[in-house]
Parts: structure tokens; C-alpha cells; sequence
């Protein structure tokens, strides 16, 4: 082990670019290019965010002694060739295939010329990149492993065993045959955009019914021995790309949904059945790997691990005890386990030194810039607000949210990942009834359906949640109980269920304060979070960021660091 050894993660080859760096085999810095451009989803080189990674490192690029990418060039290209020779009318179209090797290529000699970068340059495998970032993070030295994603090195659902820096693949189930793709294409189908819309169509799931279920069913069938067979002839993605849906599908359905037309009702069954034939195939998937491993810990990665209420269905009908999930498990996260797979798998460094309590590798999710008290004063001089100064910015934001205020709070390092974790976050009154539609209407912009999520004291959690299990990062869907839902109308979903955070203080310590101010004024520990961000915006990154999004939203303040900022 070499304690020197910088490794710098990069995924650029798709949607949602990053950079992240270890350091010895610390996580010491992440963050996604769309914080940046102000793009979401970025599919930009990663440059801005590998300039505040090495900046984070206190490093320059010849300090890099490694680079890991998480594909594989020509992997997807060769398995679809051999697929193609087993099975004709399934393969992707080789254009696409030949053009994405390229771009591969393309962009890893861009690299290495833009920063005249000697070092070494490794390639790891999409999925080993998705897992590694769960494993290598989580506080298991042995686990059942689970990848369900689109796509990548013509995989789509990789499971494994990891122990100690080891993973040992169990079974690989390849493209066209993915779950992540048959989720984008419905998602497109009902006027969301893929690779960010899956999670409305998660939320919309509950207003709909069963009426659509057997038909979907037979678009996704399970198979013995943990596999499972996408019905090809409903969908056109493996045959030119895309997220579409065949002539097949819309004899059954009807013409697609047009993006910001009324939500119908067929809209929300069909919403329903994918979410529903998505759990079945996960929990299939899930027994299976248990089956073979005997092991109770379970990492989840890959896009479909974003889905919360998926993984409460596998944590409920699966016999796995502990489930880890690291926040940025989608695409993003893979320059996370391209660094890990590198330090620990290719130079066999062991593990033991991750093995903190609670969150292990994931010691906190906190991983993106910070403003010092000197860089926020100047950004605010430029703009013409009411500034007051705070002794205490937690018991001010309970104390307004108390009042049925909105507010903007700022603080520390930016989370990394789709979910606002308590440093880039928009809170709210939870127990106010009307408090949904006001932050849907006037400071979102987006639908009403949309549902919002409870932070909650991790203490006091399982108080307020059935089949409670904690969820630092935001990634499980738990029923509300019964006698506590007429407490927190906001977060209360159409089913009664709410995507929560438990906020523990050694986590979190001032947000942790907040909620418990919070408590003290309301009796309830809980507080409505979602990110600072308005629909089709990244989260905010940078001061001048969250000042702009107070700007043009009707947020009623907004406290970033020391600082009460009022219009």
C-alpha cells in the first residue's frame, strides 16, 4: 500500500459526467460536472469537475499517479457482436456500437492531451465501477452484489459476491435484456424525460392501478437461475438506439403522452405497472443472489438503485438484513468506483482502514465544494438583499420554519449525488397541509404530483416509520404510520409513504441541530427537504448560484453559512 497514491476517478462517456479522488484510498472528493455547467445530466468532459477535485486535493495533475474510467473500450462492441451471432434480431445496430467505441477513445486521448497527463490510465468495467462504488464504500467486509442500470460494456444487471477487495461475478445478464432500459422507455412513453424523469414515474405510481399489470408482465419475464428477458417486440431502443416504444405497444396504450399535457388516468396505471414489474424483477433478481451467497448484506448500484421504493420492496421480501446503497449510485457515482476498483481491486490494497462506523468508506456524503465566511460576503455584495448576521442560523431556520416560512439553506460542502442531503436544500414546515402545492406551484415549478421528503431525527425515526430501516442518503420509500400521518401532511404521499433521511448528528451536526430546533417549537422531529434547485436545474453548487435560484423563485429567505438573506 502506498498512502501517497492519488488515483483520480472520471466518468465522461455518458450522461451525468463527474470526477472524484482518493487519496491513500480516501474519498476526499466528488462532485458532478452539471454543478458547474448549470446543465443537468450533464454529457460534458468532466473538466470543471476534475479542475475542483484536484483543487479539493490540494494536488496538480502530474500529482495523479492513476486515472480509472468505468467502460471498457471495445467490451460493448465485442459481447454485442457475439450476441448478434447467437441471436440477429436481438443485437444493437453495430453504427452505434462502432461510433460509441470511438467516442470512448476519443475522449480519453482529449484527456490526456488537454492535460498532458503521463501517468497511468486504467479501464474498469461499467458495472464493476458501479459496484465497486457501493462495496468499497459500504461497512461490509463481505456482501451480496446487485447492479441494475440501462447499460454498459453491453451489460445491464451484473450480480456478485464482494469480500475483502475482491469481487467474484455470479451472473451477467447482457443488453438489449435490461431493466434500466425498460423503465426509460416507459418513462418516455409517458412524457418524462429518461435519465432523470424515472424518478416521476416512480412518484406517479401510486395514483394508478392495477389494470395494466398482466400486459407488463409479459414485457418483463422472469426466467430460472435469477435471469430475466425483456419482450423486445414492445420497444425499439435495441434496434436504433433511443427510448422508444413499438407499434406493438401503442395497439395496447394508445399514443404517447405529450410532454406537459394532463396527466391521465392511463397515464398513472401504466405509471403503476412498471413500477410494480420492476419490483418483481428486482426482488427475483435479489432472492436469487442470496440463494447463492448465503450472505444478509446486500450493496445495491446502478441507476434502478435510486429507486427508494424498490429497494423497501427488496429489503421487505428478500431475506437480506442490511442493505447499503452509496447516494450517487447512479452514472455519476461510477468515477467513484472506478477510483475504488483501482486502488483496492488492481492493487490489492485491503479494506480495514474503511471500516468506520455507520457509513464506512461513505464517512459522509459531503463531498463537493465549500464557501469559507470570507467568499460568501463578497458574492452577497454584489447583490442587493437584506443581510443579517446569525449566532445561531439552525434555531433561525426552526424559528422560521416555525412560521410557515420557505427557506434556502446553505451550508458547508456540497452533497454528492441526486438528493439534497441537508447542505443544498430547500426546507419546509412538514406539518402545514397546503405546504405541498405552495412549493410545487410558486418556488419548484413542477408538477403537482410531485412528492416532497421528510429529514428526520434518526433517533426518533422509527417512531414515525413502519418497517423502519435507516436512510441517510435519501434512498428508501417507508410507510408513514398510521397514527403520525395527519402530523406531516407535506411529506405524506398519496399512498402514505415518504422517501425519508435520517439525520443523525455525527452525520450532519447542523442540519441534526436544525431538526432538533425544529422539534422544540413543533413537537414534531421531522422537516420537509428537497433540493435547492427549480425543475430542469441542477442543484445549486456555488453561492451565486443559490442567490440567483432565491432570486427567481418566491422562497421567503434564505441562510447560507452565518447569513440571513432576505428579499
Amino acid at each position: 500500500m502506498n498512502p501517497e497514491l492519488n488515483i483520480l476517478g472520471i466518468n465522461c462517456f455518458s450522461h451525468d459526467t463527474s470526477a472524484a479522488l482518493l487519496k491513500g484510498g480516501q474519498l476526499v472528493a466528488f462532485a458532478e460536472e452539471e454543478r458547474f455547467t448549470r446543465q443537468k445530466h450533464s454529457r460534458q468532459f468532466p473538466y470543471l469537475a476534475i479542475e475542483y477535485c484536484l483543487q479539493e486535493g490540494d494536488l496538480d495533475i502530474n500529482d495523479i499517479q492513476c486515472v480509472a474510467f468505468p467502460f471498457i473500450p471495445s467490451e460493448d462492441l465485442k459481447r454485442g457482436f457475439n450476441d448478434f451471432r447467437r441471436h440477429p434480431s436481438t443485437a444493437l445496430r453495430f453504427g452505434g456500437q462502432l461510433n460509441f467505441d470511438y467516442q470512448l477513445n476519443k475522449k480519453v486521448r482529449m484527456f490526456k492531451k488537454h492535460y498532458r497527463y503521463k501517468g497511468e490510465v486504467v479501464h474498469v468495467g461499467h458495472h464493476d465501477a458501479h459496484i465497486g462504488s457501493s462495496f468499497f464504500g459500504s461497512p461490509f467486509k463481505e456482501a451480496a452484489l446487485l447492479s441494475i442500470d440501462r447499460g454498459g460494456d453491453y451489460i445491464s444487471t451484473l450480480l456478485a459476491q464482494g469480500k475483502d477487495n475482491k469481487i467474484l461475478t455470479i451472473k451477467e445478464i447482457n443488453n438489449p435484456h435490461s431493466l434500466g432500459s425498460f423503465y426509460s422507455c416507459i418513462t418516455n412513453f409517458l412524457g418524462f424525460k429518461p435519465n432523470g424523469g424515472e424518478g416521476k414515474v416512480m412518484g406517479l405510481a401510486p395514483y394508478g392501478r392495477p389494470t395494466c399489470y398482466h400486459a407488463f408482465k409479459k414485457m418483463a419475464k422472469l426466467e430460472e437461475g435469477g435471469g430475466f428477458k425483456i419482450d423486445l417486440s414492445y420497444f425499439t431502443y435495441h434496434l436504433k438506439g433511443g427510448y422508444g416504444v413499438s407499434p406493438k405497444f401503442m395497439e395496447l396504450f394508445g399514443p404517447p403522452r405529450v410532454s406537459e399535457a394532463p396527466i391521465t388516468v392511463r397515464d398513472e396505471d401504466i405509471a403503476w405497472a412498471v413500477q410494480k414489474v420492476t419490483e418483481d424483477v428486482a426482488v427475483h433478481l435479489a432472492n436469487y443472489l442470496y440463494e447463492k451467497t448465503g450472505l444478509t448484506n446486500l450493496c445495491l448500484a446502478g441507476g434502478l438503485a435510486l429507486n427508494g421504493v424498490m429497494n423497501h420492496v427488496i429489503k421487505k421480501n428478500t431475506p437480506f438484513k442490511e442493505i447499503f446503497i452509496q447516494p450517487a449510485a447512479n452514472d455519476g457515482g461510477t468515477s467513484i468506483g472506478a477510483a475504488y476498483c483501482v486502488w483496492h481491486g488492481l492493487l490489492d490494497n485491503r479494506r480495514e482502514h474503511l471500516f468506520t462506523p455507520s457509513l464506512a468508506g461513505f464517512a459522509h456524503p459531503y463531498l463537493g465544494p465549500s464557501f469559507n465566511t470570507e467568499q460568501i460576503e463578497q458574492t452577497l455584495s454584489h447583490f442587493d438583499f437584506k443581510v443579517a448576521q446569525l449566532k445561531s442560523p439552525a434555531k433561525k431556520a426552526a424559528e422560521l420554519l416555525k412560521k410557515g416560512k420557505i427557506i434556502g439553506w446553505f451550508q458547508g460542502r456540497m452533497e454528492g449525488g441526486p438528493r439534497a442531503l441537508g447542505n443544498r436544500s430547500i426546507l419546509a414546515n412538514p406539518t402545514i397541509s397546503d405546504m405541498k402545492e405552495q412549493l410545487n406551484s410558486r418556488v419548484k415549478f413542477r408538477e403537482g404530483f410531485r412528492p416532497f421528503a421528510p429529514a428526520v431525527l434518526e433517533e426518533e425515526a422509527a417512531g414515525f416509520f413502519d418497517e423502519f430501516y435507516p436512510s441517510p442518503f435519501m434512498l428508501t420509500v417507508l410507510p408513514i404510520k398510521k397514527e403520525k400521518r395527519h402530523l406531516l401532511p407535506a411529506v405524506c404521499h398519496v399512498d402514505n409513504t415518504g422517501r425519508l433521511q435520517t439525520v443523525s448528528r455525527a452525520l450532519n451536526p447542523l442540519f441534526y441541530e436544525l431538526i432538533s430546533e425544529f422539534y422544540k417549537l413543533s413537537g414534531v422531529p421531522v422537516v420537509l427537504n428537497t433540493s435547492f434547485n427549480v425543475r430542469g436545474e441542477p442543484i445549486v453548487a456555488s453561492v451565486e448560484d443559490a442567490l440567483h435560484c432565491f432570486t427567481g423563485t418566491n422562497l421567503d429567505a434564505l441562510i447560507i453559512g452565518n447569513y440571513l438573506v432576505e428579499k
